[in-house]
């Protein structure tokens, strides 16, 4: 996806280039395990169970330990970790909100970029130009708001991602936003990571992880 990051290390898998951007390690172990396949599945046995899927440099998650309706989801995409301010999602909601976002791709229903001649990038910071602002109108709001994914509630509220359709394949481009973040990562001021993948493996990964969680809590809560 060339031109989608500045100042990034290139990496070409699959026939597609790829931006790469080293991500940190949360909490809690990921088994040894690298990253992943969208249809590899890596389950440690024992204490801190953890269960990986996808590849951090595109899109991952990691399913961890559960605390009554809690359980530790991690979230990478474009190689970083999405999920360092918040981890412990409220399996109800979470995996209802992801089940509706692999609904939606899968339904074909996501938009391709809209602005013509514009990278994936350049689309985010034109679609987050007046965000929030006064003068944003409900038509803006409504606009950009056909893109928006991982709006899963307090776990992925710290950054703003967009996803556009790109034949098979999807784009996915996000930005941190929290000035608390931004202390700690003064880097990330004003950047947008980026990357692509095959909207099959997306889904994939996202209808994995809604059995992930439905099975352990089958199991851990009947």
């Amino acid at each position: 996806m060339g031109g989608v990051e500045d100042g990034a290390r290139q990496v070409e898998q699959a026939g597609v280039v790829e931006a790469v951007h080293e991500a940190p390690v949360p909490r809690g172990g990921h088994c040894g395990a690298g990253n992943l396949l969208a249809d590899e599945r890596v389950a440690c046995e024992g204490p801190g169970v953890s269960t990986i899927l996808g590849d951090r440099q595109r899109f991952a998650t990691e399913v961890g330990d559960w605390d009554h309706e809690l359980c530790r989801v991690d979230i990478w995409a474009a190689g970083q970790w999405l999920t360092c301010d918040d981890n412990m999602v409220f399996v109800r909601q979470f995996r209802r909100d992801v089940r509706d976002t692999a609904a939606w791709l899968r339904s074909g229903m996501a938009s391709a970029l809209p602005f013509d001649g514009l990278s994936p990038r350049a689309t985010h910071r034109r679609l987050m130009l007046r965000a929030g602002a006064d003068d944003e109108t409900e038509a803006d709001f409504e606009f950009r708001s056909r893109f928006r994914v991982l709006d899963w509630g307090p776990t992925t509220d710290n950054v703003t991602t967009h996803l556009f359709r790109d034949g098979d394949g999807s784009l996915i481009t996000l930005q941190f936003w929290r000035d608390e973040h931004l202390r700690k990562h003064p880097e990330h001021a004003g950047e947008v990571f980026g990357a692509k993948m095959p909207t099959a493996e997306l889904v994939g990964i996202l209808e994995n992880l809604v059995d992930i969680l439905d099975g352990r809590q089958s199991q851990d809560h009947p």
